[in-house]
Formats: structure tokens, C-alpha cells, sequence
């Protein structure tokens, strides 16, 4: 780093060495209190301001605070600021702007010195840091075993009443842990009102935030500037109550699978059909979902939701911290459960809506009552064979008849106009044989080979349609809930069979455009 407007002729300025010595035994005492402290002392000692600039948290410190956004600019672009002088120092940039009276040599000495002092703390604090990394992974670990109490206690902080959680994945994380650990500066000093803590416990980055019910921002920012920095995709959850660590540390696992280049960092709350739910006529949808996920307890919804939201058994089973054959096995059970087939992509995407589905009004209860005693008599009668056909609603066409709720949907809830017009925005244009791959490909839960072979066409052939599909609707396909989505979109708008029998060809294996 050079420094720009100085010299190094004469670095103690005209008074003398005596002054350069009482000089840098000013900023020696500053040192030993703090980084803070020694900055303040510089911009003291050139009657003027100072600035650690640090290229992902931004301002460290600064001296005084309204000087920080000009420390950062003049780091950025040191030739427009001439007077500024810079030192490198302890991965981040030092930034002085001296006063016009300063002699260049004495802000030079200044620069100096206060760099080297700099470089000593950063080389003491990475001394320690292999070891305090190591308790924030331990800590981190204790959360998710559920011993809020010892972790708590260990940072005695009985303010610590929520977290928020992010997990980044990316070619570098010894590197990305590294600069999040410099510019957030994790402390577990007691009695704060909030503490980060910062680890890698099983091979990614995991950030937990630990607040009392609410934060800043300072965390999201810096986990935004590293993750375009070091080219990382994140997934972000909470803020949760601490006792639900383990929640959001696999809602944010999930939520990282819909992170793309273009959009780095995903909040869990922003993953699911959230363009299609609030379409649908609440009081149905409410008292439908509550019906079919009535055997399941919360922790069987946590399960499937991530399942559904990850796209895959051995990415929900990473997760959730289980093994793939474990989430397998209980994922059967829950399919015993529901009455219904989970492989199913259908059944998929109508279990995915009843999941994130809003809590039912108290103030239907009563008007629900009858629709449930309803469902329950029609589903009786169609177990016993009284019933003509699984996609009949009841008489009030409040909930479904059939011997699997989840294999139909009631007829008033994806069959209104405002859906109908969501449904078409999203999937109509397509030209007919984009729409029987994709139906095919979607049939197939994203696995390119078996819906290729359905076909008949090669894989590369099948992979470029979906390209233009992807185009055409602006959606990421390689989201899992994305993919619901347009699957429910595609049934609601679907006039034929969307059979691959039905795919225009003109020999062979092409096809011509209609």
C-alpha cells in the first residue's frame, strides 16, 4: 500500500527525535488499552481524523464516527484523496487526514507507527484466535443439542433470549472465516446485549446471532459483503427463540438451496409458494390444511417442511443433522401417516401448501365444524367403497373426499379466477412442447435422465428446453419449492394431459412448432 501526499524524508519532523520518541510512546500507551484507542490517539496526534477501513465491515474504528464514511471512500480510491495518508495494517487499511499545520514527515511517523502497532495486536489476536474459533464451534454445538442454559450462562447473558441463524457454503470458507472473524469481531464478554458466534462445525460456516428478539442488521450486512466478496451462498433463519436453535439452524440450511449467484442470501421465511398462498380463499385453505396435518406433530412438520424446501432426502437429512437413511425411514412413516403417496409430485406440491399454510381463525371454528364433519363421513364412505371418486369435494366443498386428503384439494380453493390468472401469468406462452417436458420433467421430481428417456429425446435436447423454459418463466427452476409451484401452476391451466405421447414431432426425434 503506498501513501499517497507524503514522503518518508524526515518521519519525525522538524522537533526531533525527542518528539518522535514521546510520539510513539503515546500511541504505545494507546495500544495496550485498545484498537480504539489507538486511533484516537493518531487523530490526536495529526489534529485531524482517523479511519481503519476494513473491506467487509467497513469502518473498524474511527475518530471521530462522522469521519468513517470518508475513511472508507479514501480507502477505496486513495487517488482522489491526496492528503489522506494510508498504511497497510492487520488485513485492513489505515487512513489519516492530517491537519494543513501537520508536517508531512510527523503524519508520516504517525502512519507508521501506528500501523506497526496495528500488526502487533492482529498477530496477538490471531494467536488467540485458533482457540476461540474453537470454543464458537463448541458453543455453536451445545445450541443445537439443546443446552441453551450452559451456553447462556457461559456468556452471562440472560438478555440472550433469540438467535439468528446463517450457514454459507463456497470453495473458500477457511478464508471467508478468516475476514467475517476480523470484521465481526466476536467477543463473549459478559453481560452483552448481544453476541455472535462464529464456526465451522461440520465443514461450512455457521453464524449464530444471539439477541433479545431482534437485531441491527450489522450481521445480515457483513454476511451479504462476504458472501459476494468470497462468491458464498447463504441461507438465513430467525429470528427464533434460542431454544429453537436446531429449527433455524436446518431452516436456513434450506433456505440456502434457493441462494443463486444473483441473489447470494436467503431468508427462510422467503422460501415456498408465498406468490401463490395469499390467492388462495383463506378460510378453506386454513381449515383444509388443518385437517390433512392433523396426525402430524410440529416436529414431523419441521421434517417434511425441509424435505419439500431442500428438494432431496440426503440434503434435508444434512439438514436436519441426520443420516439419509434415517429421514428416509421417517419419511415412510409419515407417508403411512398421511394415507397418502409422498413421492408423488402432486401430492408433493399440495402437501407443500398445506405446510405453509396460516393458522386457522378461532372465529371460523364453528362455521369449520360441519365441513369436518363432513370430511370425516365422506372420507369413511369412500374408504368403505361409497364413494365414486377420490377428486369429489363434499357437499359444501370445503375439504376433499377421497382415501387420501392430499391426493386432492378442495374445488374452491386453486379453482378461482384469481388463481386461474396467477396460474396463466406464470406458465401461459409456453409453447406446447416446452410445457410437456417440463410437466414430464417436474413428474420426474427434477431428475433430467428418466424424463428424457419418457420423452424420447436426449438429455442435452431436454436440458436446453428447460433453459428456455427457466427464460421464460423467470423462475429458478432449481429451486424445489419454485418447482411446486409451476407444477401447481401447470395443472391448473393444463387443457390436455400434457401427455409425451403428445409431443409435436416430425421424425425422428424432433419436433415441429405449432
Amino acid at each position: 500500500m503506498s501513501s499517497t501526499g507524503t514522503t518518508d524524508h524526515g518521519a519525525t519532523g522538524p522537533r526531533g527525535a525527542g518528539h518522535g520518541r514521546e510520539t510513539a510512546d503515546r500511541l504505545l500507551r494507546a495500544a495496550t488499552r485498545s484498537g480504539a484507542h489507538l486511533i484516537a490517539e493518531a487523530a490526536s496526534l495529526v489534529q485531524g481524523w482517523a479511519v481503519l477501513a476494513d473491506p467487509i465491515a467497513g469502518a473498524v474504528y474511527s475518530t471521530p464516527a462522522a469521519a468513517a464514511a470518508d475513511g472508507v471512500h479514501a480507502a477505496a480510491a486513495p487517488l482522489e484523496h491526496p492528503h489522506c495518508t494510508q498504511r497497510p495494517a492487520a488485513g485492513a487499511v489505515l487512513v489519516l487526514a492530517p491537519a494543513p499545520t501537520v508536517p508531512p514527515g510527523h503524519a508520516c511517523h504517525v502512519a507508521t507507527t501506528t500501523a506497526a502497532l496495528l500488526e502487533v495486536r492482529g498477530q496477538r489476536a490471531a494467536e488467540l484466535r485458533g482457540e476461540q474459533m474453537r470454543l464458537h464451534t463448541t458453543l455453536i454445538r451445545l445450541l443445537l443439542a439443546g443446552h441453551t442454559a450452559a451456553v447462556t450462562e457461559t456468556l452471562g447473558g440472560n438478555r440472550l433470549t433469540h438467535v439468528t441463524v446463517y450457514r454459507l457454503s463456497g470453495p473458500d470458507l477457511p478464508t471467508a472465516h478468516e475476514v467475517l472473524w476480523r470484521a465481526v469481531r466476536p467477543s463473549i464478554a459478559p453481560h452483552a446485549d448481544a453476541c455472535t458466534l462464529i464456526g465451522r462445525p461440520d465443514g461450512e460456516l455457521v453464524v449464530a446471532e444471539l439477541h433479545h428478539g431482534g437485531d441491527d442488521g450489522r450481521i445480515l450486512r457483513l454476511v451479504s459483503r462476504l458472501s459476494e466478496r468470497h462468491h458464498l451462498l447463504a441461507g438465513m433463519a430467525g429470528p427464533l427463540p434460542l431454544a429453537e436453535m436446531a429449527t433455524a439452524h436446518s431452516d436456513a440450511a434450506a433456505a440456502r438451496h434457493s441462494a443463486t449467484p444473483d441473489c447470494r442470501i436467503v431468508p427462510a421465511d422467503a422460501v415456498g409458494t408465498s406468490r401463490l398462498t395469499p390467492l388462495l380463499p383463506a378460510a378453506p385453505y386454513a381449515r383444509w390444511a388443518e385437517s390433512v396435518l392433523r396426525p402430524l406433530s410440529p416436529a414431523h412438520q419441521h421434517l417434511l417442511l425441509v424435505w419439500l424446501r431442500t428438494g432431496s432426502k440426503p440434503r434435508a437429512a444434512a439438514a436436519l443433522a441426520l443420516s439419509a437413511g434415517t429421514v428416509r425411514a421417517r419419511i415412510r412413516e409419515l407417508s403411512r401417516l398421511l394415507g397418502a403417496d409422498l413421492e408423488d409430485a402432486t401430492v408433493q406440491a399440495y402437501l407443500l401448501l398445506a405446510l405453509r399454510a396460516p393458522a386457522p381463525d378461532p372465529g371460523l371454528d364453528d362455521a369449520g365444524a360441519d365441513a369436518d364433519a363432513d370430511l370425516s363421513l365422506s372420507s369413511r364412505l369412500s374408504r368403505s367403497g361409497g364413494s365414486s371418486s377420490s377428486n369429489n369435494s363434499n357437499g359444501n366443498g370445503n375439504c376433499p373426499a377421497g382415501p387420501a386428503r392430499l391426493e386432492a384439494l378442495p374445488d374452491d380453493l386453486l379453482g378461482t379466477e384469481a388463481v386461474r390468472s396467477w396460474a396463466v401469468g406464470l406458465v401461459g406462452g409456453l409453447e406446447p412442447h416446452l410445457r410437456i417436458a417440463l410437466a414430464c420433467w417436474l413428474r420426474h421430481h427434477a431428475r433430467t435422465a428418466p424424463a428424457a428417456t419418457e420423452l424420447h429425446v436426449h438429455r442435452t435436447t431436454l436440458a436446453g428446453w428447460l433453459t428456455q423454459c427457466a427464460d421464460h418463466l423467470a423462475r429458478n427452476l432449481a429451486d424445489a419449492t419454485v418447482r411446486a409451484e409451476v407444477h401447481l401452476a401447470l395443472k391448473a391451466t393444463r387443457n390436455g394431459p400434457d401427455d409425451p405421447t403428445c409431443l409435436p414431432r416430425r421424425g425422428g426425434r424432433t419436433y415441429r412448432r405449432l
